[in-house]
């Protein structure tokens, strides 16, 4: 089995989690979410709502969909599966969240990865701490890794080590502090591929050597507006070459993806990304893209 090294090869095979075993209920929310610095308190039943019209738009392109348990272990954020692991093509790395809050969901992710019978390559061990947000596949060979907050040089020193057989080009990304060590930014937060030569980026978080490289690569940039980026507009997941999911309210950045020949697909997320600040790349963990 070859497993993930894309973000935008046809997505087969996705893990998630569903808001009932993230949120759980109402009451569980509102003791919660001011602790997991989430813009406001989610409404539960509208949650299930948005999620079930995401899952919709997803299922009509993913042939396998694992959905993550509910567990005592983890919080809220574990409604956000994409960023405790990250796939390799010989299989899963566990990361060590650079949010104290989300580190138990590496141990739960292991056991499910390894009760799924996915075979895990290794674990980050040590000082180090990593998102998933921030370890993008440029393409089958070149990994990029944003250094930030959530992601320190310890784990990337790892990471460099266990990718070294399956890797030709390790791209390490300095990430700006924008709006301080509380909040999320990931190299994800920036930048999402929707095509081998195409992606969709907020350039203004952007070193210059990154934006030149992607040019330089042929990669067509897509400008997402400040008001749209704060809308997770720059937070697109790819189903498949131009085909990808948005969050609704991010209609400039809809509208160039209409011109570059893409599908677009939006679902409202009050509830799941916005109060959480994270979008559909966010909910979902890519297994299988080929």
């Amino acid at each position: 089995m070859h497993y993930c090294s894309s973000m935008y090869a046809p997505l087969k095979h996705v893990i998630v989690k569903h808001p009932k075993d993230a949120f759980r209920n109402q009451e569980h929310l509102s003791d919660e979410w001011k602790t997991f610095n989430y813009l406001s308190e989610p409404n539960y039943n509208e949650a299930l709502i948005e999620y079930a019209e995401f899952m919709s738009i997803l299922e009509k392109y993913v042939e396998k969909i694992d959905f993550l348990p509910e567990s005592d272990e983890v919080g809220l954020d574990s409604l956000y599966a994409h960023d405790p692991v990250k796939f390799t093509p010989n299989g899963a790395i566990i990361l060590k969240s650079g949010k104290t809050l989300r580190r138990p969901e590496a141990a739960v992710y292991k056991v499910f990865l390894q009760e799924k019978g996915i075979p895990v390559i290794g674990e980050l061990t040590g000082e180090a701490v990593s998102d998933g947000g921030d370890i993008v596949w440029l393409d089958d060979r070149t990994l990029v890794v944003g250094r930030g907050y959530r992601t320190n040089d310890e784990a990337i020193r790892q990471l460099k080590d266990m990718t070294e057989d399956i890797v030709d080009e390790f791209i390490v990304v300095q990430l700006p502090h924008d709006l301080g060590e509380a909040e999320c930014l990931h190299l994800m937060s920036f930048i999402s591929m929707v095509d081998k030569d195409l992606a969709v980026v907020h350039s203004r978080l952007m070193p210059v050597f990154f934006r030149q490289l992607l040019i330089n690569r042929g990669i067509q940039l897509i400008e997402v507006p400040k008001d749209e980026y704060d809308a997770l507009g720059c937070n697109v997941l790819t189903l498949a070459p131009r085909v990808c999911i948005i969050p609704n309210g991010n209609p400039i950045t809809k509208q160039q993806l209409l011109n570059a020949g893409v599908t677009v697909y939006e679902y409202k997320g009050n509830e799941i990304s916005l109060k959480g600040t994270g979008g559909p790349t966010c909910l979902t963990c890519p297994v299988v893209r080929r």
